[in-house]
């Protein structure tokens, strides 16, 4: 797909995913570990990017003098950030670009699978998007052109895991995670779906939360949302958090996780209305349970009492994030760049 159709596509599907202007620079003479309030937020310049520290707690997640590094760039629009420990490796999608990238500290970026899926047309966001691992180590991905959550095999063939629900395509699948008791959760906006809702291609009536058992029966488990994108547990797997793109409900919903699914929705934190470029989109959990989560104008750090702690701002609007090396390096996805910053706080690598 052209880079200009794309953006046009993308600004339509998106609250937002302009960057980081030269225009909009904080105040580079303000102290790092300023706190700033709601009344005067002050984000303070952080290398390719800026922090925005709104609460005590936050600097001890991310300490005074934290940087952002670019560390690659140059694509469509990156998704789904996942580190191999085994490889050293950062694997990411681009979406429009339908490819997977891995980049390493040696090599930087380059092409893991490239033309990922064949078919489709240019009015639909039809590559990769979500990346996980099952408990063998194979990849998973949230596959928009084969509507459906594929497992690429150690011979680099596909294995459908699920494309349908009640005997209805799924939309196109968009975030992905496994609980410990073998169970895949996943998020099924319209996204891939040239129209989206209106798409005549569309099968299911809604644009749900879905559970995929350890045997592979697929269940809904949330309808409540209008457009469902990332989503994470909480360290002890008790919540499921799920984040919702939809500008009018902008925000993250917390669930209660039980043997059969999802119960007791409540919201997080709202955001909608709140300025900034980007929406809700990926998220992970540190080992502490705070959330960062992508939202407007940056990566929200959420504590789990629904604060909004400050924000980490790489130069473009983020999409989502993962945790790489030894668990304390958050790597970020964002627009057609790729970015990382050292934290204190730690998270769990799939």
């Amino acid at each position: 797909m052209a880079r200009r159709m794309w953006y046009a596509l993308a600004m339509a599907l998106l609250p937002s995913l302009g960057g980081c202007g030269a225009g909009d620079a904080p105040d580079a003479e303000a102290p790092a570990d300023e706190i700033s309030t709601p009344d005067s937020p002050r984000p303070t310049a952080a290398g390719a990017g800026t922090v925005l520290r709104l609460d005590p707690r936050f600097s001890s997640l991310v300490p005074p003098g934290a940087r952002i590094e670019q560390i690659a760039g140059g694509f469509m629009f990156l998704e789904g950030p996942l580190w191999d420990p085994e490889g050293s490796r950062l694997l990411f999608s681009d979406v429009p670009g339908n490819a997977v990238y891995q980049w390493t500290e040696a090599d930087s970026a380059s092409v893991l699978i490239e033309d990922y899926f064949d078919g489709g047309s240019e009015g639909q966001f039809r590559g990769p998007n979500g990346l996980t691992r099952d408990a063998e180590g194979r990849i998973v991905i949230a596959d928009h052109g084969r509507r459906q959550i594929t497992r690429v095999e150690p011979d680099g063939s596909y294995t459908s895991v699920a494309d349908s629900y009640n005997g209805a395509r799924l939309n196109s699948p968009n975030d992905l995670v496994y609980r410990s008791d073998g169970s895949l959760y996943f998020t099924d906006p319209p996204y891939g779906l040239e129209g989206m809702n209106d798409s005549p291609l569309r099968e299911q009536p809604v644009n749900g939360v879905y559970r995929i058992s350890p045997q592979g029966q697929v269940e809904l488990v949330s309808q409540e949302h209008a457009l469902p994108n990332g989503l994470a547990f909480s360290p002890d797997e008790s919540v499921l958090y799920v984040a919702d793109t939809d500008p009018t409900r902008l925000g993250w919903t917390a669930y209660d996780v039980g043997p059969d699914g999802l119960a007791n929705p409540r919201v997080l934190l709202d955001a909608t209305g709140e300025a900034g470029d980007g929406g809700g989109d990926g998220l992970k959990v540190d080992r502490q349970g705070n959330l960062f989560a992508t939202g407007p104008g940056g990566v929200w750090v959420i504590a789990p009492d629904g604060t909004h702690l400050g924000t980490i701002s790489p130069a473009e609007a983020p999409s989502n994030v993962a945790w790489g090396e030894d668990g304390r390096t958050l790597y970020m996805t964002a627009g057609t760049g790729l970015y990382r910053i050292r934290l204190s706080a730690e998270g769990a690598i799939p």
